[in-house]
């Protein structure tokens, strides 16, 4: 008998509702993750059905890490033993990304390609904006204004149009002419997309859907494998989402959809509330059961009474709309009644005087501070329709002056703290040509405020470095900037290069030298340096600089035409944009920080204190008269919510978020002016008691702490073991902090005789042992050639690329045409422990029945066993973590483990180690230990090898320590 624990009577309906289709309208704290959890468990434990069969689709990749670990954690506590490593758990994006690196062959993708984020997507159409712009007529639908503007719009189209599955053809073949236009530019667009080989976000799920709309063999063998399918967030998924569901499900039919249709509030990312609001319809009448959850555990109950009044205001002084068809009715249930006197909802206000909001906000949270009620200041969130107006931005500075700490990672400060000003201003100055050209005024494009912000930051910096302290760093950048200007050669660094040499200095050496375990306010600076290092090295990336060199081109030194690309333009479009600071999963809420958060970014969060501002803001209209004809005309289905007044529906779900996020004091804040609070607010804003009112007293209430985050990390021998074990320095700053390292050279010989081997196996294991010949290998060879070039944008000499190829052939020649041992190639295992997950990739398993030999590849000659037996102590290590791991995952024998070196064109080829368990539980100890160490941040010790601190980046911050 399946043990229901505490659930009530509509979350073990939902729990228990194991067969076809199923709707769970779960509304806020309501407990929609624990009954998707105990769901799991029930189909696991109660229906037998095998945790690899079950494949759940989350919003975000901490949901479904959260759900991962409250998963293990439950089948832990109930005593059963099940693999879930197998199990398809993410976000759409990853799912789709998981079943396309599975059958790569199908699609138009080669191997290596690049994955594009929303700036690299529109820096990409930036950089070939010539070819958008020669599509006659095109601009009937591009804005006016400069390139990266138009290329924004490009994207925007584009991933609109993807999304809903519309077609160049369909749209080139349209009399209108504009909208013609718009089909080659799709059509453009695709191309450039397929030449470079590379893939954006959004056509990661249309790659994943053609993939399986035209392979029927593909799209059986996951049917077979995936007998479940449950959806969170699903009023938030887009007609791409539930088309990709309905295909994967097939006859079965066994979705279960969760979510709550009132806090649908990504339309404009193409999501569609109709999802949810029809999912039943989509079956036979009575097929699908569609089950409530309308218990709130999160809230008091004022609060819960509030946004249900809310929701069921639609008509006020200003306004008039109704719900109709467009909202599940439905009214939220508190778990119990407040015996609180103080209303949990309140005012906070200023009149006319944003100075007298300011202090009435800190003298609020002094107070409950000084009450003892506040324990952390975490617990308190403020909400807001954007973190980056200069009003939110204002109260976030106020507030840190008067020594409270704010957490706004979206607020796009990060070109405004002073360790980015004063690295930049540092930069620049090693560059003495560029700033004569910024003091002549020659860079025409740059508008007042870059002009402005370069200039503060050469300030910051000339006034940093004329202090007598400083007299080192001073001398340096002026020895960097004269070889710079009398450069004639190359040198053998570039920006990336000089940001690492900068670090040897103060106060970056100070700032490198924060300890990991101090609040998140006291890091910001030193993940500020490394997203700083990121963004140097994708534009060294991008545009192909390994070093500065003083080589003429089109009459210019590089050396100057590429700083002036780097700050005029790559760095000015950043700047433009803004750019997110560092977002910790681990962490909730921040320790001794408010949170400055968007409505959006809080949703599925809970706060005890939340004050909710914004409230000027009035709904809106966002349609597109382009695109309202091509949802007319090429949409695969009609317009659902009336155009008339989706304005209003978003704007009700938005604030209905907002409120809903409250645990036990909501708090609606503005500084009233004759805008403020808008006609939308006016009525249920006018009947709440102040702060500040004899009816209110804060001593009355108790608030939670902040919940803690469930989230186990994933670890692995090579990307984690081996690093921590070389340098736990180096673990520090390229694992944990994410600097970037210097590129160098790509291990390109080697990636290439893996690729064309895993090639060769594939083939083998499709029984396709036929193909295997010299013309097939050598032409797989050169496509992998030819991608990894586009990636690595490095290239391998003629006789390098021939001993790379005759190293694969000569692989294939000693197999004699037997591949029939091979079980699996380039195989992910990872396995679930207490506290973290281990994982790591397989080269190939080869065997017969239950007993298997794992076998990795190393593209080199044997290594002498006595001279190299560092490394192959190492090798052996790691030989021992994937037999372990292939053990526990799929409970087949290994009985030995091989290192096969593709370089040895004499004698036997391998190294093998017999699989003793004794040697394998000894590594498993250690690792484990090393794990701990890690999570433990213990990051004290460095590399003793002086080869390993040669080849470093951070040689120079160490050069002092």
């Amino acid at each position: 008998m399946f043990d229901f624990g505490n659930a009530n009577e509509g979350q073990r309906k939902a729990i228990a509702a194991a067969k076809g289709p199923v709707l769970i309208t779960a509304g806020p704290g309501t407990g929609k993750t624990y009954t998707l959890v105990q769901r799991a468990i029930y189909l696991i434990e109660e229906c037998g059905v095998k945790p690899e069969h079950i494949f759940i689709a989350t919003f975000t990749e901490k949901a479904a890490k959260e759900l991962i670990t409250r998963i293990t954690n439950e089948l832990s506590d109930r005593g059963i033993v099940a693999n879930i490593n197998e199990m398809y758990i993410g976000t759409f994006h990853s799912l789709c990304l998981r079943i396309l690196k599975e059958h790569l062959e199908f699609t138009r993708l080669r191997r290596n390609y690049r994955l594009l984020d929303a700036f690299d997507q529109q820096y990409m159409v930036f950089q070939n904006i010539h070819r958008f712009r020669n599509i006659p007529e095109v601009e009937v639908a591009l804005p006016n204004g400069g390139a990266w503007k138009q290329s924004e719009a490009i994207c925007n189209y584009v991933n609109n149009l993807c999304e809903e599955l519309v077609t160049p053809e369909e749209l080139m073949s349209d009399t209108d002419l504009s909208i013609a236009a718009l089909g080659r530019m799709l059509k453009e667009y695709c191309d450039v997309l397929t030449e470079g080989n590379l893939m954006d976000f959004s056509s990661i799920q249309i790659e994943a859907y053609h993939l399986l709309q035209d392979n029927v063999e593909i799209l059986e063998e996951l049917r077979s494998k995936v007998t479940h399918i449950m959806v969170d967030e699903y009023q938030d998924t887009n007609f791409i989402q539930e088309q990709l569901v309905f295909l994967l499900a097939g006859d079965r039919k066994n979705i279960c959809v969760v979510g709550d249709d009132d806090q649908g509030l990504y339309r404009f990312r193409g999501a569609t509330i109709r999802n949810i609001l029809e999912f039943p319809q989509k079956f036979a009448e009575g097929e699908c059961r569609v089950i409530p959850l309308v218990i709130n555990y999160r809230s008091n109950s004022d609060i819960v009474d509030f946004y249900n009044e809310w929701m069921a205001t639609t008509d006020g002084a200003k306004f008039k709309f109704r719900w109709d068809n467009f909202r599940y009715d439905k009214r939220i249930e508190p778990h119990e009644k407040t015996t609180l006197h103080s209303p949990a909802v309140v005012k906070l206000a200023g009149v006319d005087d944003t100075d007298e909001w300011h202090e009435k906000i800190l003298k609020f949270i002094n107070d409950l501070k000084a009450s003892g009620k506040l324990t952390d200041y975490n617990q308190i969130a403020f909400l807001f329709n954007s973190v980056k107006h200069p009003r939110v931005t204002a109260l976030a500075h106020f507030l840190e002056e008067n020594h409270i700490n704010v957490y706004s990672p979206r607020s796009d400060m990060f070109f405004q703290r002073d360790e980015i000003r004063l690295a930049l201003g540092c930069l620049m100055l090693m560059f003495p040509r560029y700033i004569q050209g910024l003091e002549n005024g020659d860079y025409t494009f740059l508008q007042p405020e870059h002009l402005t912000y370069y200039r503060n930051c050469i300030m910051a910096a000339n006034e940093y470095l004329t202090q007598p302290e400083n007299s080192d760093l001073l001398k340096w950048i002026r020895r960097r900037g004269k070889e710079h200007v009398s450069l004639t050669g190359a040198t053998d660094y570039a920006y990336c290069g000089l940001m690492y040499q900068l670090f040897e200095f103060q106060p970056f050496a100070g700032i490198l030298d924060t300890e990991m375990d101090v609040g998140v306010v006291d890091i910001r600076p030193t993940r500020n340096l490394a997203k700083l290092t990121q963004i140097i090295g994708k534009f060294e990336y991008l545009h192909r600089v390994d070093v500065l060199d003083a080589g003429e081109y089109r009459g210019k030194r590089r050396i100057d035409q590429n700083t002036e690309l780097l700050f005029n333009m790559y760095l000015r479009l950043l700047f433009d944009g803004g750019i997110t600071e560092y977002e910790d999963d681990s962490e909730y809420a921040p320790s001794g920080c408010v949170s400055f958060l968007t409505i959006h970014q809080s949703k599925g969060m809970e706060f005890p204190i939340v004050l909710v501002d914004s409230l000027a803001n009035v709904p809106r209209k966002n349609t597109n008269d382009l695109m309202m004809q091509i949802e007319e005309r090429y949409f695969k289905r009609p317009a659902f919510e009336p155009y008339d007044v989706t304005k209003y529906f978003d704007f009700w779900r938005l604030y209905y978020t907002a409120f809903s996020r409250a645990q036990d004091l909501l708090i609606l804040t503005c500084n009233e002016d004759k805008r403020t609070p808008s006609n939308y607010f006016k009525d249920i804003y006018g009947e709440l008691q102040s702060v500040e009112s004899p009816g209110f007293d804060i001593r009355e209430f108790d608030f939670k702490p902040i919940k803690g985050v469930n989230i186990k990390n994933t670890y692995s021998f090579t990307s984690h073991i081996t690093v921590y074990e070389t340098c736990a320095l180096q673990y520090k700053f390229y694992k944990e902090l994410e600097f970037m390292p210097v590129r160098a050279n790509a291990m390109l010989f080697g990636t290439l005789v893996h690729e064309t081997i895993e090639d060769i196996h594939r083939a083998a294991l499709r029984h396709e042992e036929q193909t295997i010949t010299e013309e097939n290998v050598s032409r797989w060879f050169d496509s992998n050639y030819v991608s990894l070039t586009k990636t690595e944008h490095t290239y391998l000499a003629g006789p390098q690329r021939e001993a790379a190829l005759k190293q694969v052939l000569r692989y294939v020649e000693r197999q004699h045409g037997d591949w029939s041992q091979i079980q699996q190639a380039e195989v992910d295992v990872s396995l679930v422990k207490p506290d973290y997950i281990i994982e790591g990739k397989v080269d190939l398993i080869r065997g017969e029945g239950d007993t298997v030999e794992i076998v990795d590849f190393k593209s080199q000659r044997k290594p002498d066993m006595v001279k190299d037996r560092e490394q192959l102590e190492r090798y052996r290590r790691q030989l021992h973590i994937y037999a372990h791991l292939v053990e526990e995952r799929t409970g087949q024998k290994v009985s030995k483990m091989h290192i096969y070196y593709t370089g040895e064109d004499g004698g036997v080829p391998t190294i093998t180690y017999p699989y003793t368990k004794s040697a394998v539980e000894g590594t498993m100890a250690v690792f484990d230990d090393t794990v701990h160490k890690i999570m433990k941040k213990d990051f004290r010790r460095c590399a003793k090898d002086p080869k390993v601190c040669g080849a470093c980046d951070f040689r120079f911050y160490c050069r002092n320590k």
